[in-house]
Order: structure tokens, then C-alpha cells, then sequence
């Protein structure tokens, strides 16, 4: 793993991951293994991120001053439960009671790394795979016509079995309404579909047993020409759809007035990503396979299709996403094999270093990367912090923040090209867990909001979720199928 600032070793985090007792067996092992606190030491000595985001996140899951001090003046960090529920008991804090801090302090240092248990087992590709907001519905999309939509509180039955319409190679992006009335689903063409699924229905076939309304993303100006959307977004108050697409541009749909309501040429080469930065809606973060990422603020689009703001940083495409919600930092997973922190006030107004150090000849889908690649940094990197040890290859894998709730946002979490999921530390930058089960590229996880509880999904057709400290079930088979098939988006 490579960390782009230096950091103390992974022994000093102190998380007492021992009390997790988990098996540190090799992935070719035949058995549902992972490690915890083991990711790869750096050659480079690393020192903690030195950064506004690093002490918002410490204060989001640091424990009261007064809890973590030893004696006067001296912190001993991380602080044990027991003295923290001692410390609550003397009103150590003088609040009575723990702080949102205080709880994430707490909560943070048990990682969702217990098991897999295993959800569903498909015989075709698992793309998509995400909690609605608050966890209670969890929607997974497959390669075979299939979305999944999962009562998480009861027991993980299947509440809608949703037969795609029009599907060109995949279900490439879904999205639930924040209302959780509609998903929408996508795939390589111009049309995205919206399913109403409050019915009491559980079979959904395309307008057959219900309707699924086709959103029609194509101009009116553009003579109905074809292409695919890699990703769709609802804004947070459910009015409108972002997509991203492989015609360079970025879609905003406008669902009350149920027409297009804006297209932006955004890059010059596929838009693999897009999001809303915060609840306002205002700006509109985007990545592309030319690198770069963007900043879009409606509000003041002085020149048509001109970003507020650029931030280069990556040496190949961007694969995925992830807003902090604060509408100032993101993540990136990036082509280069690394996923990259900003921070938008730090952004360009225009690219002003093209990238031009690629000597070599490197396609993503069928090749691994270049090993003279890996120690390239771009000359411009505008990017707060770089996290490596994963691998982007094959398919659009997504990487994510950990939730606020928990831990204080305090991770970092992605799916990998090497069928784990790895979690890293947003402020050490150590590789903090691999969660090792899959057979294929783990294309998407996600983790709960609010419990323990993390759930991976592969192109092995696995659905699988990881807990602390588990249920007691049995884990996960290691038998897989075999699907087979080129490996593209």
C-alpha cells in the first residue's frame, strides 16, 4: 500500500483490532478469510494527514478531551470502551452522556469484518449493490435483466424482484428515491427507467405486471442518437437525476416537469461518474476517463459548459465518486490504481497541465498496470491524500466514505479488481482491513449507516454481508460458479 503523505506504522493505530480474533489466512486459501490491520507497509515513512479534514474527522470520532487523557496534558488515544462508559458513569465529560463523537469513538473500532454470510447467490454478475439511507432496503443489480430490492429488516426478504426493460449489457447504475417509493435503474442507452416500488407486489416485470416509466435523456436538438449511461443519481430532495455518460456529457433530468432539463459537454471522453455534492443540489461533482474531475455550480454557469473548477491529480481515468456531503471534499477511485481525496477550494479553473506521461500502451479492461506506472505522479497533483493497495481494472469499481453515523466518516472503503474489499484509514492512510471472499472483482459495496455491518457483491454472483461481531450463522460457502464472459465496463 502507498500513501502519498507519511504516517507513524499500522501498530500505532491502537484500534485493538485483536479483540476481533479474525483469521489473517491468503486469499488463494480456499476459505472466507480477510486481515485486519495488516495492509502493506510503505517504504516511505508516513506521517498522519495534515489537513482541515483530518481534525473535522477527529473531531467526529475523538472522545472528549477529558476521556482520553491519562494524566494532564497527556492523551492516550484510542481510549477503551470500559473507560469510556466509566468516564460516561462519572459525567467525566459533563454532559451526562456520550457525544455523537464519543459514540463514533466507540463504534469506529469495530470494523465490519466478521464472517461473510451470504444474501444471494446469483448465476450472473452483480454490478450494483447499495443501502438506501436508512438501511432499511438494500438494492443490488445484476448483469442478467435482474434488481434486487432486500428488506434488510426482515430478515433480507426479497421485496421487489424487479425484470429490467431494455437492458443493454448491464444494469450499470441504480438509485433509490430519497423518499424510497421509485428506483431508477440504467444501462448502455439513452433511456433510464423509474419503478415504483411500494406495491405489494414482490415480481416487478417491465410493463407487464407494472409499468417502469422510461425517462428519456436524449436532446431534442440531438436527432435521437444512441449512447450509454454509467451513472444516475437522485438529488436528496428527489426532484431531479443526474446521469453521466459514454457521449462525454453530463445529464440533469428534471422529474416534476418530466423532461430533460439540462446536458452539459462536461469532458472530452467517457463521464463515468457523476453526484450531487450536498443536499442544496447546486453543484454537481464529475470524473472522466480524461483524468479529471470537475466541479459544477449551477448557480452561476457564466459560460455554457465551463466547470466552477478543475482538479487534476490522476493519471488515467476515473472510475468512481464519492461526496462527503459537505460540498468542499470527495474521493476519486482512479484507472491509476488509487483512490484520491480533495478538497474543491483547492481546484484550477481549467486544466492547465495536460497529463502526457503515459509512454506505454495500457487498456484497463484486459491488461494489468504497467508496474513502470505505479510510481508516476502527476506534475499538477492537486489532491489532499492518495491511498493505494487495491486495484481498479476490468470494471468501474466504486469506493466510498464510511458513514457518519458510526465512525465519523473515519474510513475509507472500496471493492477491488482482486475480489477484496479493502478499508483504509481517512487520516493514517493504513490499509485497516481486507475482506477476502470473492472469486471476481468486487465491483460495489456498501456499508450500513448506522450498525456494523458491511455487504459486498461480485461479478461471481455472490451478495454477502460482513459483521461485527456476526450472528452466529453459518459463513459463506467457498464453492463458486464460474461465469463466464469478456469483462468490459
Amino acid at each position: 500500500m502507498y500513501f502519498a503523505f507519511r504516517r507513524p506504522s499500522i501498530d500505532a493505530m491502537g484500534y485493538a483490532m485483536s479483540r476481533l480474533q479474525i483469521e489473517s489466512e491468503l486469499c488463494d486459501g480456499g476459505k472466507s478469510t480477510n486481515e485486519v490491520g495488516s495492509g502493506q507497509s510503505s517504504s516511505k515513512l508516513l506521517n498522519n494527514l495534515d489537513h482541515e479534514i483530518a481534525q473535522l474527522t477527529k473531531l467526529k470520532s475523538g472522545p472528549n478531551k477529558h476521556l482520553g487523557q491519562d494524566m494532564p496534558g497527556k492523551w492516550q488515544l484510542p481510549v477503551s470502551t470500559v473507560k469510556m462508559l466509566a468516564g460516561r458513569e462519572g459525567n467525566y465529560s459533563g454532559r451526562g452522556r456520550f457525544s455523537a463523537a464519543d459514540c463514533c469513538h466507540v463504534l469506529s473500532r469495530y470494523l465490519p469484518v466478521n464472517g461473510p454470510w451470504l444474501i444471494d447467490q446469483m448465476t450472473s454478475r452483480a454490478y450494483v449493490s447499495q443501502f438506501s439511507a436508512d438501511g432499511s432496503l438494500f438494492v443490488a443489480g445484476f448483469q442478467g435483466s435482474h434488481i434486487k430490492i432486500y428488506n434488510v429488516e426482515k430478515g433480507w426478504k426479497v421485496q421487489k424482484n424487479i425484470l429490467t426493460k431494455s437492458l443493454r449489457w448491464t444494469v450499470t447504475d441504480t438509485s433509490l428515491s430519497p423518499d424510497q417509493r421509485f428506483v431508477v435503474y440504467a444501462s448502455m442507452s439513452p433511456f433510464v427507467h423509474i419503478v415504483g416500488i411500494g406495491s405489494s407486489d414482490t415480481e416487478s416485470h417491465a410493463n407487464i405486471t407494472e409499468i417502469h416509466d422510461q425517462l428519456d435523456f436524449t436532446a431534442a436538438d440531438d436527432g435521437g442518437y444512441s449512447f450509454g449511461i454509467f451513472s444516475v443519481k437522485f438529488s436528496t430532495d428527489g426532484r431531479e437525476i443526474v446521469a453521466g455518460t459514454n457521449d462525454d456529457s453530463i445529464y440533469v433530468y428534471d422529474l416534476e416537469a418530466n423532461k430533460l432539463s439540462l446536458r452539459i459537454l462536461a469532458h472530452t471522453s467517457d463521464v463515468n461518474t457523476v453526484c450531487f455534492a450536498d443536499e442544496s443540489g447546486h453543484l454537481i461533482y464529475s470524473g472522466s476517463d480524461d483524468s479529471l474531475c470537475k466541479v459544477w455550480d449551477r448557480r452561476c454557469f457564466m459560460v455554457k459548459g465551463k466547470p466552477a473548477g478543475v482538479l487534476m491529480g490522476h493519471l488515467e481515468g476515473i472510475s468512481f465518486l464519492d461526496s462527503r456531503g459537505d460540498g468542499r471534499y470527495f474521493i476519486s477511485n482512479g484507472k491509476d490504481q488509487s483512490i484520491k481525496l480533495w478538497d474543491i477550494r483547492k481546484m484550477a479553473s481549467n486544466a492547465t497541465c495536460a497529463v502526457g506521461l503515459r509512454n506505454y500502451e495500457w487498456d484497463y479492461r484486459w491488461m494489468d498496470y504497467p508496474p513502470q506506472a505505479r510510481e508516476l505522479n502527476h506534475p499538477a497533483d492537486q489532491s489532499v491524500a492518495t491511498y493505494k493497495g487495491h486495484s481498479v481494472l476490468r470494471t468501474l469499481i466504486r469506493c466510498y466514505f464510511s458513514p457518519s453515523y458510526s465512525t465519523g466518516q473515519r474510513y475509507i472503503y472500496t471493492g477491488s479488481h482482486d475480489s477484496c474489499v479493502y478499508i483504509y484509514d481517512l487520516i493514517t492512510g493504513a490499509q485497516v482491513a481486507v475482506l477476502k471472499h470473492h472469486k471476481s472483482p468486487v465491483r460495489d459495496c456498501s456499508w450500513h449507516p448506522h450498525y456494523p455491518m458491511l455487504v459486498s457483491s461480485s461479478w461471481d454472483g455472490d451478495v454477502v454481508k460482513w459483521e461485527f461481531p456476526g450472528n452466529g450463522e453459518a459463513p459463506a460457502p467457498s464453492i463458486k460458479k464460474r461465469i463466464r464472459g469478456r469483462h468490459f465496463y
